[in-house]
């Protein structure tokens, strides 16, 4: 668990955070290793089995549980007793209690599954979040390449991927640091499917902003 200014960010693997301060915000569970708090607010980016786990999803809701998510993914969480699932698309802007959510688009340039298709195409709507709690901005990229709508988000966290495959690797991901203007970055999406800490320790040495790499708990 890392403190950023009263901020509680902890890294539960992949691309999966919570984030604490008050309330308790949970983005993408997946194969958690042990049941973090419960969520108020659940965010899920897009459909993919490693950012729509059910199993992880059902062990962080409650009947309390506000989940934001995008069209495609809500209509896989039909079965599941919660206070509500918002589906919103980038561009959107959400307000719930004195927590904002504003969806950014996630998608891939140059990482294809075939030629001519990527893995994670704009038209498709998958998303990434800025979440404002308390005076704090944080972003969290979702997975996406280094794309022109991150330019000049300046949130105070950059939570973005490095593990390259499906998303950016460590050098695309310094050139979107560049372009995002982030006070800290913390790296993501590696150490489950593909990518190592390796590739978060060379995007440590090539940001140009203060990098903090987060132990998963």
């Amino acid at each position: 668990m890392f403190d950023y200014h009263g901020l509680k960010i902890s890294w539960l693997g992949h691309d999966s955070f919570r984030i604490k301060n008050g309330k308790t915000i949970i983005i993408d569970p997946f194969k958690l290793r042990s049941t973090p708090d419960k969520a108020d607010i659940l965010l899920i980016s897009h459909e993919h089995f490693d950012h729509l786990s059910l199993d992880d999803i059902k062990k962080v809701v409650t009947e309390n549980t506000t989940i934001v998510t995008i069209p495609a993914v809500k209509k896989e969480l039909g079965s599941l007793k919660v206070k509500e699932v918002k589906a919103a698309k980038p561009g959107d802007k959400l307000k719930i209690g004195d927590i904002s959510i504003d969806l950014v688009p996630a998608y891939n340039l140059n990482k294809f599954r075939e030629p001519g298709k990527v893995f994670h195409p704009k038209e498709d709507g998958k998303a990434g979040f800025i979440i404002g709690i308390k005076g704090l901005r944080i972003y969290h990229a979702g997975d996406t390449d280094a794309v022109p709508e991150m330019k000049g988000l300046k949130p105070d966290v950059a939570l973005l991927p490095v593990s390259g495959t499906y998303v950016m690797n460590a050098e695309e991901a310094a050139q979107a640091a560049r372009m995002v203007e982030p006070k800290l970055a913390i790296p993501m999406h590696y150490g489950a499917i593909v990518g190592s800490e390796q590739d978060a320790h060379r995007f440590k040495q090539l940001a140009s902003c203060e990098v903090q790499i987060l132990q998963q708990e």
